[in-house]
């Protein structure tokens, strides 16, 4: 299996699920994202522990901490080791004693761990290339301006989210509101969370 270093790049509310966020993991040496739909109080210890900000009592992630510390077993990594059916999957590799053990996570919890121990955190090399966004900012810093009246290239998208993205956003400024719906079911249907 082909892991791939990821860092949390931020959090943010997501407009398409009330209630949710969504966590955006940065490739370390790359320009992919990867946006994941989290719970609130999920959202809520990441961003408690990336602050540095203690609440008065622990939290379920601080009580795992506690507990993994107090029985003498280290987390190592945290890794996205499969997205099926929209759901991304993690693991958390724990070394013990006399053995390193790999325990089923949802990705929300895994990185709020890893957050924790400040361990680094990976991402399937298939599951990155799969739902994976191309950040268009450092696409552009890296292509050559085109030159004075030469066309603009034509875009090109890297997965159907992003394709179905940009179809809303011009169907919008076009004001064809039934498309807009329609696209909008569409990325609904396609719509990435972790469940």
């Amino acid at each position: 299996m082909d892991k791939i270093q990821v860092d949390i790049l931020g959090i943010s509310s997501s407009p398409s699920n009330a209630g949710a966020y969504a966590l955006i993991l940065k490739e370390l040496h790359g320009n992919r994202r990867l946006p994941i739909i989290i719970g609130a109080f999920e959202a809520q210890a990441i961003a408690l522990e990336l602050e540095g900000m203690k609440p008065p009592r622990p939290l379920t992630h601080d009580l795992m901490k506690t507990i993994i510390d107090t029985f003498a077993v280290s987390l190592n990594e945290v890794y996205i080791n499969e997205l099926r059916d929209g759901t991304f999957y993690a693991k958390l590799v724990i070394e013990g004693v006399s053995n390193t053990e790999e325990i089923d996570s949802r990705p929300s919890d895994a990185i709020a761990l890893a957050v924790r121990y400040s361990v680094p955190m990976f991402v399937d090399a298939d599951v990155l290339n799969e739902a994976g966004i191309r950040s268009e900012a450092e696409d552009e810093e890296h292509e050559p301006a085109p030159e004075a009246g030469a066309e603009e290239p034509v875009k090109q998208y890297t997965t159907k989210y992003e394709q179905l993205q940009a179809s809303l956003k011009d169907a919008v400024e076009k004001e064809d509101y039934e498309r807009a719906a329609k696209i909008r079911d569409e990325l609904r249907k396609l719509g990435v969370s972790e469940q």
